[in-house]
């Protein structure tokens, strides 16, 4: 899929190697087509690696993407150079009159605070009550999927004993989903948190759905309005290397942590991970693409209520 986004954004070098096709702005308007406006709010700190990794799963379809990264006005990042987000960002008053397709919320390294705590949690939330009147589909990601659930339907996140942290199996509750489309019986999916939701609390809100669990990293798939939201609790958009950078950076700080489950080859941390959740990642962000937001959103984006 052509990406529309700015040819001087740092993942556009990565992603040309890999034949992901991008084109400027300019090349794009004269193209007589209207191309999916996706807004990616971007909470997690090395934003660079972010955007890389969802920009390349976006790829995965015929359709014409315009992409806009937004970030918090209330929060300064230190692991991004200010003049990248002056660069490439926007903030919510810039975007907040706007309407988009669809909107990708990422996670956050602030699960071990209450959600009241978190320091931008008033700027958030507004923009969680923006998108459902301005936006067709929202897919929120790991804490941000805990964040809204919380907020819009009440539902509680629970600390675990110990990080979920690897890559585990799981199954489909409802296979004809259309989210699902082409994915086998059992699929893999990278976790890396330190809450939970449980299903029993999910089940208590009529107006939610889980789509998908896992016998051992419990609820990965929620769904509301019948797909205008998406929770997703786990990282199908990580890259392959990913876990193991998290793993060796937590252990160089002395911080306790196991090592990733089902991850590395014969459960050496030596080795190279065993990467067998791509093509599911590759799937999900195509099926949300080309379901929930293409076949979903009207022409005209003022009309999205």
């Amino acid at each position: 899929m052509p990406l529309t986004i700015p040819l001087a954004l740092p993942a556009v070098d990565a992603l040309l190697k890999e034949n992901i096709f991008v084109m400027d702005s300019e090349r794009a308007s004269h193209q007589e087509i209207r191309p999916l406006k996706i807004v990616i709010l971007n909470l997690m700190p090395i934003k660079i690696t972010t955007e890389t990794d969802l920009i390349r799963l976006l790829s995965n379809s015929p359709l014409q993407i315009e992409i806009d990264f937004l970030h918090m006005e209330s929060h300064t990042s230190k692991n991004t150079p200010i003049e990248h987000l002056m660069s490439f960002y926007k903030t919510f008053d810039e975007i907040s009159k706007s309407n988009y397709d669809g909107m990708i919320i990422t996670g956050a390294p602030v699960e071990l605070y209450e959600f009241e705590e978190v320091t931008y949690w008033s700027e958030i939330t507004k923009i969680f009550d923006w998108a459902k009147n301005h936006v067709t589909s929202t897919l929120y990601i790991c804490w941000a999927a805990q964040a809204g659930m919380y907020h819009h339907y009440g539902v509680p996140k629970h600390l675990l004993d110990a990080k979920m942290f690897g890559v585990f199996e799981h199954t489909k509750n409802d296979p004809l989903n259309p989210i699902f489309r082409g994915f086998d019986d059992v699929f893999y999916v990278p976790h890396s948190r330190h809450t939970e939701v449980k299903a029993e609390d999910i089940k208590r809100v009529p107006e939610l759905t889980i789509l998908s669990e896992s016998e051992d990293s419990g609820v990965y798939m929620v769904m509301a309005r019948n797909g205008r939201e998406f929770f997703v609790t786990g990282h199908s958009e990580y890259s392959p290397n990913t876990l193991d950078t998290e793993y060796k950076r937590d252990l160089a700080k002395g911080l306790p942590i196991n090592m990733p489950k089902n991850y590395y080859r014969n459960d050496n941390s030596d080795n190279d991970p065993l990467v067998r959740w791509r093509s599911h990642a590759n799937l999900m962000f195509t099926n949300w693409l080309n379901y929930f937001v293409y076949q979903e959103t009207p022409y005209d984006l003022s009309e999205i209520k």
